[in-house]
C-alpha cells in the first residue's frame, strides 16, 4: 500500500508594490473612493460584485480579485458563482438575464476593442435596467475599471483584504 505525504512547500516571495499611489496623491484617491462610493448607490450588492471581479479579471488586477471576490461572498454570493465567472458565456445557466446583461456590459465597457459599445450590448443593458440604474451599472464599470488601472499600473499587493476594511 503507497501512501501519499503532502509536504507543505513555501509560497513565491510576494512583490512589493512598485509606488504606493494612494499615499502619493492622496486627494485623486479620496476623490476615487468618494466616486465608487457615488457610483454603487442603488445597484443591488452582489450585482455590484460580480461587475467589479468580472472588469478584474479582464483587467487582470490581483488587488481589485482579491477584494471583490471577498466582498462578493461577504455580500451573500456564492463560490460556484465567482468561479464560473470568467467563463459565464458557458455556464449561463448560473445568472439571471439582468446579470448576464450587466455581465456583457461589462465586457464591452472593459474591452472596448471596436471603440464603443456594441448597440445591441447597450439594448439588452437597457431592456433589463431602468434608465438611472443602468447610468449607475455604467458608472460603477466605468470606475472599476479605473481602480483596475491603478492596480495593475502600481502593482498593488493582494491577499492583505478583509471585507469591510475599505469602503469602495
Amino acid at each position: 500500500m503507497t501512501t501519499h505525504q503532502h509536504t507543505s512547500a513555501a509560497h513565491a516571495p510576494e512583490h512589493p508594490a512598485r509606488l504606493a499611489w494612494a499615499q502619493l496623491a492622496p486627494d485623486v484617491y479620496k476623490a476615487m473612493v468618494r466616486l465608487d462610493m457615488a457610483s454603487c448607490k442603488g445597484l443591488d450588492p452582489t450585482l455590484r460584485e460580480l461587475v467589479k471581479v468580472r472588469a478584474s479579471q479582464l483587467n487582470r488586477c490581483a488587488l481589485c480579485l482579491d477584494m471583490h471576490t471577498k466582498d462578493a461572498l461577504a455580500a451573500g454570493e456564492s463560490v460556484e458563482r465567482i468561479i464560473q465567472l470568467d467563463a459565464w458565456e458557458e455556464s449561463r445557466h448560473f445568472y439571471t438575464e439582468r446579470e448576464l446583461a450587466a455581465i456583457e456590459l461589462t465586457e464591452a465597457v472593459t474591452v472596448l476593442t471596436d471603440g464603443f459599445v456594441p448597440d445591441e450590448v447597450y439594448a439588452n443593458a437597457a431592456e433589463h435596467f431602468e434608465e438611472a440604474e443602468l447610468a449607475q451599472l455604467i458608472a460603477a464599470i466605468t470606475v472599476i475599471n479605473a481602480w483596475n488601472r491603478f492596480g495593475v499600473a502600481t502593482r498593488q499587493v493582494p491577499g492583505h483584504y478583509t471585507p469591510g476594511d475599505i469602503k469602495h
